[in-house]
């Protein structure tokens, strides 16, 4: 369907009034060509095709965002899940590191924002290469600046890989210790049914199943919308419904542009449009705003859930009706220290652990970009961790978890990360939760409803 110059200068207005924008443009690169038995002779060949292609991505992106006046703010790269190209390599931390930095250094050299897919597929068993790169984490992600890495550790199909969650734990508490304010903790996500074609970081990588290269982009408009609703406080949900379909219609148009766009530019394969409500701690910004123009008095109250879902359903419609390339994620992000409403919802105290773990049951993300203290125990967060992907599981969805223990904080500190990461209060955790069912390990068999064929 083509796109009219009325679309583009309705978009326009958007972009200068309500904070839109192309939150990312992310490139996907299969790097299984580069797989070799020598860690220098990988890493010459991962250079030589990410310097490249990410060179080219920012200045087609560039040229793109000039001729449409629609800013992308990110540009990124996702790879091949990196456990599978140090199969062929010694079996230990120190290559696994070496990798990580040749990727973080490709990234620097083309100037790209992140790079993402230091991670594995666990989500049944692991092999003696992925338990090395879990391990590798902490070493990887303190020691580089741009590296983005992820753990799918569950799916509907496969079940819990409690081996791996309670594993995880510990690994999230050595990150937080080596980087300041925990920060290398947000650069970790783990996941039930992680898309092989999310756009956005942490989780980003370039699964089995893509071409060689695709251009994917992840949307954003939560200001957009917000206005919108606002602007319709007197009809019913019915009809507030259809207008937020109507607008998400909009802005997902806007994105395929400029990603088609691109994607020509280059030469590669067009992948997705992700069109999640991605916030950030601009005014107005905000997803929970969005949800407390609806009606709701403050995010986290009785009435929040019924109203995420809701508009979840209405974004979800729009995408859908407004391309046949809708992918990734899909849906509304929650993460509190990126949403100014999260962050007064909880310093308020309208919204705690438990109710955000609530919300997630509904939205596509998860568990996102909320700190904890410092020393809450590694089996709490694997607790906290084995919960969110067990509403993964069972309802055959995305849910993830990005959680920063804060060294040296305790519940109602501010922690500030800076940039797109916002501040967070620091939420309160329990000091025990669940160790003797953790302590367990094995796996948690695939749901009934796994079994589709």
């Amino acid at each position: 369907m083509p796109i009219s110059p009325e679309e583009v200068f309705e978009t326009v207005s958007m972009t200068l009034d309500h904070h839109f924008d192309i939150r990312t443009v992310t490139l996907g690169v299969n790097l299984k060509d580069c797989m070799d038995r020598s860690i220098s002779r990988l890493a010459g060949r991962i250079q030589k095709r990410l310097v490249e292609k990410g060179r080219l991505l920012n200045k087609f992106a560039d040229a793109t965002e000039y001729k449409y006046g629609i800013p992308i703010t990110n540009r990124r790269i996702a790879v091949t899940p990196a456990a599978l190209l140090l199969e062929p390599l010694p079996n230990n931390i120190k290559t696994a590191v070496k990798l990580a930095k040749a990727l973080d250094a490709a990234a620097k050299k083309a100037d790209i924002d992140f790079i993402g897919g230091f991670g594995a597929m666990v989500q049944k068993g692991t092999t003696a290469t992925d338990k090395i790169l879990i391990d590798a984490i902490p070493h990887a992600l303190a020691e580089t600046q741009r590296l983005c890495g992820f753990l799918n550790l569950a799916s509907t199909a496969a079940g819990i890989n409690m081996n791996a969650v309670e594993r995880f734990g510990h690994i999230l508490k050595d990150l937080a210790e080596r980087t300041k304010n925990g920060i290398g903790c947000a650069k970790v996500a783990v996941f039930a049914n992680v898309p092989e074609d999310n756009p956005f970081m942490a989780g980003a990588h370039h699964g089995i199943g893509e071409p060689d290269f695709s251009l994917n982009i992840g949307i954003s408009g939560p200001g957009v919308v917000r206005n919108v609703v606002e602007q319709n406080q007197h009809c019913d949900l019915t009809e507030l419904s259809e207008v937020i379909k109507r607008t998400v219609f909009k802005i997902t148009r806007a994105g395929e542009l400029i990603g088609r766009e691109i994607a020509k530019l280059m030469k590669v394969d067009f992948g997705i449009v992700d069109i999640s409500l991605a916030s950030t701690t601009s005014a107005g910004d905000s997803v929970a705003e969005i949800v407390e123009a609806m009606g709701v008095k403050q995010m986290g109250l009785p009435g929040s859930t019924a109203a995420l879902a809701m508009l979840m359903d209405a974004v979800k419609k729009g995408g859908a009706m407004a391309s046949g390339n809708v992918g990734g994620l899909s849906g509304t992000f929650i993460p509190v220290s990126e949403d100014a409403g999260m962050i007064r919802a909880v310093k308020s105290g309208a919204l705690n652990l438990q109710k955000l773990e609530a919300l997630t049951s509904v939205c596509s993300v998860g568990l996102d970009m909320f700190a904890v203290p410092g020393d809450t125990p590694a089996e709490v967060l694997s607790a906290i961790i084995a919960d969110e992907l067990s509403i993964g599981v069972i309802n055959n969805k995305t849910t993830g978890v990005r959680v920063i223990p804060v060294p040296g904080k305790k519940a109602g500190d501010i922690v500030h990360f800076g940039g797109l990461l916002g501040s967070a209060p620091v939420m309160k955790t329990p000091k025990v939760a669940a160790p003797d069912f953790i302590a367990r390990k094995g796996r948690v068999p695939a749901p009934l409803n796994a079994l589709r064929n």
